[in-house]
């Protein structure tokens, strides 16, 4: 998987070949089919794999810390995005093979997408969200990571904490909070949203715009 990526970060998707990933790897032809009896196309899939488990294992361990739901918002996202920024391969597919990555950012392989990471996510927003408002708050907070991640003339820096939690506090818990009053009274106050326990550390640099 390793050899893999640095072929992609250096070359996209379309010129390696399975010889240039073993060699990358240190190994023999044989021994990547032998792995991988699908060649090319299985050692992506299975980068893909590795890359989505990587995420949410980094994505488990900072909202797990959170402790109130404007913190588990703004540390998943801020996770997200440093780690997709910071991702030579898949800055390098951006860059150079946009068709690669760009299907599945829209229409219905977006759909999958968001209900794939939503799932993944949203029992971190349990904790304070009833479950549709969990999977509702999940995947808001996706779309938001998809849509600026790129977006460098926006005037938000979602890979700073203080910028997404300005942003996180002008318009997300509000929409989030609004979900709440729309909803029946949970049965169980536990799951209650108080928002004089929502954090009050933001702070008013980079500004939403």
């Amino acid at each position: 998987m390793a050899g893999a990526l640095r072929c992609l970060a250096r070359q996209g998707l379309a010129k390696p070949t399975v010889d240039d990933i073993a060699q990358e790897a240190s190994l023999s032809r044989a021994t990547v089919y032998r792995t991988f009896p699908k060649g090319k196309d299985g050692i992506m899939e299975g980068v893909a794999e590795t890359e989505v488990a990587r995420l949410f294992s980094s994505l488990a361990v900072v909202m797990g810390e959170a402790t109130d739901l404007e913190d588990v918002l703004v540390a998943g996202i801020v996770e997200s995005a440093r780690h997709l920024r910071a991702h030579a391969a898949l800055d390098t597919l951006l860059t150079r093979e946009p068709g690669v990555i760009l299907p599945y950012l829209a229409f219905a392989k977006l759909n999958r997408l968001l209900i794939v990471a939503g799932d993944l996510v949203a029992p971190f927003f349990a904790r304070w969200l009833e479950p549709t408002q969990a999977s509702r708050a999940a995947e808001w907070a996706v779309r938001i990571v998809l849509s600026y991640l790129h977006d460098f003339d926006s005037g938000t820096d979602l890979t700073d904490a203080d910028d997404t939690r300005a942003l996180v506090r002008a318009f997300v818990l509000p929409g989030i909070l609004a979900l709440r009053t729309e909803a029946p009274a949970p049965s169980d106050d536990s799951t209650s949203i108080d928002p004089c326990q929502i954090s009050t550390r933001a702070t008013t640099k980079g500004a939403v715009q």
